[in-house]
């Protein structure tokens, strides 16, 4: 009965399913390689688990562990892929070496992507920009949000998914937010009337400041008269914030409390002025 089934098992894995050239795909091979696919993804979920407990001891950021596991996957996919071939009977190194010149052909028409998976590479093991990080790029602000590959993804301040190819975050200049520290210094710019007076509007920029939550250091606002404009006296306010990616919503509502404090206390914003003389001529 046993010798039975065990000769049912074998009959059923030597089956075939498709021949052509001599060559057969039999359900043996079909079944090698989903154990192949199998076992590698349980590989790799105790590889995540491990680096894991890892980074509970070592605290690694969430960009370094998620850049380490991902070299690590994609080497282990290219070592599992030439192992499924060779159990299917396809050599990979004749493979190669037959295939010379078309895959000259194929880097040739696929240079950019190419490109784009070497720059994969290189975001991935320098860790120049991880995932989290806030970028400028071509005047866009996105928070990186998984760095693949061949492409980035993002979201900018629209709440829009931006698809990023790598070789344009290593190739171009970009603005990296928070690569030193996770708060960031800003400005807001504003002009008030000439005979302002210059320290009441210094105290109330200082104010307008500290009145919103999001302000980081408290110590280290800031503000000057910048500039003697030709139709206002020009000033900066300058803070910290650690909320990078909402700035500019921050930006907004502390001109609200400028604007606020400015018409309490009659000073005017002011705005640009042409005077015009007239002269006539007298014969």
């Amino acid at each position: 009965m046993e010798s039975s089934f065990l000769e049912t098992i074998k009959d059923i894995l030597n089956y075939e399913i498709l021949g052509i050239d001599g060559y057969s795909i039999k359900v043996y091979k079909i079944v090698t390689i989903l154990l192949f696919i199998i076992g590698t993804k349980i590989l790799l979920w105790f590889i995540k688990k491990i680096l894991v407990s890892r980074n509970n001891y070592q605290k690694f950021d969430e960009g370094t562990l998620y850049a380490i596991f991902q070299i690590i996957k994609y080497v282990i996919w290219v070592i599992v892929f030439g192992f499924i071939l060779e159990s299917i009977g396809v050599k990979v190194t004749i493979l190669i070496a037959g295939s010379t010149a078309l895959l000259v052909g194929i880097g040739l028409g696929l240079q950019q992507t190419f490109n784009d998976i070497v720059s994969g590479f290189i975001l991935l093991t320098e860790r120049s920009i991880k995932i989290g990080d806030i970028l400028q790029i071509d005047g866009d602000v996105v928070k990186i949000q998984d760095i693949g590959l061949r492409t980035s993804k993002g979201l900018n301040r629209d709440d829009i998914s931006i698809i990023i190819p790598n070789s344009l975050i290593t190739t171009s200049k970009v603005i990296n937010w928070s690569h030193q520290s996770k708060k960031t210094r800003f400005k807001i710019d504003v002009g008030v009337a000439y005979g302002s007076d210059v320290d009441l509007v210094t105290t109330l920029l200082i104010e307008s400041a500290l009145a919103h939550p999001d302000n980081l250091d408290k110590k280290l606002i800031d503000a000057r008269l910048s500039n003697f404009g030709s139709s206002a006296l020009e000033f900066q306010l300058l803070f910290f914030s650690n909320n990078i990616f909402r700035i500019e919503k921050v930006k907004s509502e502390i001109r609200k409390i400028i604007n606020k404090k400015f018409n309490e206390n009659n000073i005017v914003i002011s705005f640009p002025q042409l005077d015009v003389h007239i002269k006539s001529d007298k014969y």
